[in-house]
């Protein structure tokens, strides 16, 4: 780089008087203030004018404090311009000046001594600005080639030297590490100061040289060929780091700082993944390896999960404290497979069904999550999960034993599925899939039952009486049971149940409420569309129907002379819409047949065509009976008509036989038998049997109870035909293949056609 004005003049003395002249006044720009401060700072150009000024003896006055460039006045500016603008036109040397004899010599001896003042952390004898400027007056006259190799040379014998203590005798392993590490940072130190001397070199001759390497990376260089490429160092520098870190895997407490500074060491030397990361990988693996082996026999599933959790979050933690960023996914991914994906199919085989059964969501949580991490992992936990609802829900549909609990069961089972799915499985929509269809699988292995089972329970909620929740609680529990009626097959099983248990309940008003039994049609009409619900509406509009012509009768009735004083209720029901019931004749009493014939008159004057066929085992009576104890002199009995026929009977005398009652009524000798039970033999006995014995056989006699005693007024004796018994469950079993089979046939012929 070109000298100043100044130091040219006093550098070189022998250049013309009259051109030292010209380039003094370039910076006189006839201005006298700033002559007079020029002259006043300025006494090497005083000097030039005058006596010839001595040599400065600080060298590192040649560094130009303007960048060798000199400002030179137009001629332009001594004439006087009027109106226009003045020029300034900047000019380099016609020659570069040439350096003091011995000064490269020189210099680089004093920059020589502050390099090795540096390494051996002695007090510099220069100060670090005379030291740039050297630097700079050397660079600007075509010698930084030369420079560089010197102090690449005293660099590299500084750095020999140090390598004879690490490949001498063998001292313990920490006591190495920290000795290197200590070098290491000297190392360092020393090139930062170094190339904050040398740094107009790095910025010049560096950058114009891609070939040649920066101050600092050609420190990196040589510290990396001279010590740390040595095999001796090398080795013993990994298996340091190695067994540092094996101690703190097994438990010890460890210097973070000396791992982190060392393994950065070899990171920026550009040899940590040669070096170090193949041998930490490869004890990695052998470490968890034998880990994993051993845990997974010594340890329940639980305590093995959250032994591989602890380890995951110890192997991250290492990463972000001392390990490079790079080692991460190799890392990670080797514990994930010796501890995880090695054992994935020994893991849920030997815990899973325990951790389902005892409804552990926190060890599911943490199961899910680790498996996660693995390739497999997911899907075979999702084929476990699968397995375990269709065997765990096959045990509650197939035996016949849990027959009375069975959608009870599976209602709970459901919940507790679905709490695992959306807690612990993040309501994986995979894992729903596999869920939805192991429900199905197993529901349908027992053909009917479930359905037939689904129909009770919704039967014995909806049935009034039934205390057991509110509105909302009993709304809530129907859509579960939807879900449940979603997987069976056997729809129309279900219809057939629930269409006969729904007729009783709307016959014998015993429904708890109209509005949850129209709420349960309507989530079956959403469900299985119009055509499903379209004969359980059909018994709504019948209900209401039947309620109309009732009213309309009793307006009929007063305007006759003898109403009389039994009062009639009927229902009308469509055949098409009910279940079919079998005709059963029975006796009834004249003035039944009476009130009968009145209604029969009446509904077909007003419905002319068409057919009336009384159903007397779905009628029900309320008699009241006088009794000789005085408490219960007077109560109301609510029962059914076959019920009532046979008591009507002891209006006639106190004592009948079986045969004589069967003779008097003709009711069916099963049903009769059932009947007696349900008067003699149940809690409330407004008869006895004689003898007594709950069995009614041939010869049974049976009285009027007259000192029969209740707490209550209006008394209800159970009514046998609510029972089901096994031949009305045949029938409507029967009844359904038949409908089977004709839609079958139907649509065979529909597809002949």
């Amino acid at each position: 780089m070109p000298l100043s004005s100044s130091e040219k003049l006093k550098s070189d003395p022998g250049l013309p008087q009259s051109q030292r002249k010209r380039r003094i006044s370039g910076n006189n720009h006839h201005h006298p203030d700033r002559k007079r401060a020029r002259e006043e700072l300025s006494p090497v150009i005083k000097s030039t004018m005058g006596e010839t000024a001595p040599k400065r003896a600080n060298f590192s006055a040649l560094s130009p404090p303007n960048n060798g460039f000199t400002t030179r006045s137009s001629p332009l500016i001594h004439s006087k311009q009027t109106g226009g603008s003045r020029k300034l036109v900047i000019k380099n040397f016609k020659a570069k000046p040439d350096l003091p004899e011995n000064y490269v010599q020189q210099t680089w001896q004093r920059l020589k001594d502050a390099v090795e003042a540096i390494h051996e952390s002695r007090r510099i004898q220069y100060s670090l600005e005379e030291l740039y400027k050297a630097v700079e007056n050397i660079c600007s006259h075509k010698k930084s080639g030369t420079l560089y190799d010197q102090l690449k040379d005293v660099c590299e014998g500084h750095i020999g030297s140090q390598k004879r203590q690490f490949t001498g005798e063998k001292t313990d392993s920490l006591s190495y590490l920290k000795e290197l590490d200590r070098c290491w940072q000297d190392h360092c130190r020393q090139m930062i100061m170094i190339r904050s001397i040398f740094l107009f070199l790095d910025r010049t001759y560096v950058l114009q040289n891609s070939l040649v390497s920066s101050i600092w990376e050609m420190g990196l260089d040589l510290f990396r060929g001279r010590i740390i490429s040595n095999d001796t160092v090398q080795q013993r520098t990994v298996d340091g780091l190695l067994s540092l870190i094996h101690d703190e895997r097994g438990g010890d407490v460890v210097d973070h700082s000396l791992l982190k500074s060392l393994l950065r060491m070899l990171s920026d030397l550009q040899i940590y993944e040669d070096a170090f990361e193949k041998k930490f990988l490869e004890a990695t693996d052998e470490l968890y390896a034998a880990e994993g082996q051993r845990l997974m026999q010594e340890r329940e599933v639980p305590q093995y999960l959250a032994h591989v959790d602890k380890r995951l979050k110890e192997e991250s933690d290492r990463l972000l404290t001392y390990l490079d960023h790079s080692t991460k996914k190799h890392l990670i991914v080797t514990v994930e497979k010796q501890l995880l994906e090695v054992h994935v199919g020994s893991i849920l085989q030997k815990g899973l069904d325990n951790l389902l059964d005892e409804n552990r969501t926190s060890d599911l949580k943490l199961l899910y999550k680790l498996f996660q991490r693995t390739r497999t992992g997911l899907n075979e936990l999702c084929q476990y999960f699968s397995a375990y609802i269709k065997k765990t829900g096959t045990t509650i549909v197939i035996d016949p034993e849990k027959d009375k609990t069975m959608v009870q069961d599976l209602l709970y089972f459901k919940d507790k599925m679905d709490h695992i799915l959306v807690d612990c499985f993040t309501n994986n929509e995979k894992f729903a899939i596999a869920m939805k269809d192991a429900f199905e699988t197993f529901i349908n292995k027992r053909l009917n039952k479930p359905a037939e089972f689904v129909a009770k329970y919704v039967d014995n909620k909806l049935r009034a009486g039934n205390k057991e929740a509110t509105e909302e609680e009993l709304e809530r529990l129907l859509d579960k049971i939807m879900v449940i009626f979603r997987f069976i097959h056997g729809k129309d099983v279900f219809e057939a149940f629930y269409k006969k248990d729904l007729a009783k309940r709307l016959l014998v008003g015993k429904s708890a409420s109209i509005d949850a039994e129209k709420s349960m049609l309507s989530k079956l009409k959403q469900e299985c569309g119009g055509a499903f619900t379209s004969k359980l509406e059909g018994m709504f509009k019948d209900m209401e129907l039947s309620k109309d012509i009732m009213l309309a009768y009793k307006q009929h009735i007063q305007h006759q002379s003898d109403p009389g004083n039994i009062d009639l209720t009927v229902n009308i029901l469509t055949m098409g819409y009910w279940p079919t019931y079998a005709p059963i004749e029975v006796l009834l009493p004249s003035n039944m047949i009476m009130l009968q014939t009145k209604f029969k008159t009446f509904y077909l004057g007003k419905h002319n065509g068409r057919k009336l066929q009384w159903q007397p085992n779905l009628g029900h009576c309320l008699i009241r009976a006088q009794f000789t104890h005085k408490s219960s002199s007077a109560k109301e009995l609510q029962v059914s008509l076959f019920q009532s026929l046979i008591l009507l009977l002891f209006n006639e005398a106190d004592e009948f036989s079986l045969e004589e009652i069967q003779a008097a009524t003709h009711i069916e000798k099963t049903e009769l038998t059932r009947t007696l039970q349900s008067l003699a033999c149940g809690k409330a006995r407004v008869i006895t049997k004689q003898p007594k014995s709950k069995e009614i056989e041939r010869g049974d006699k049976f009285c009027f109870n007259s000192e029969f005693k209740h707490k209550l007024f209006r008394i209800k004796i159970n009514q046998v035909q609510m029972r089901e018994t096994v031949e009305e469950q045949t029938t409507t079993q029967e009844r359904v293949f038949q409908d089977r089979r004709h839609h079958q046939y139907h649509s065979l012929m529909l597809v002949l056609s």
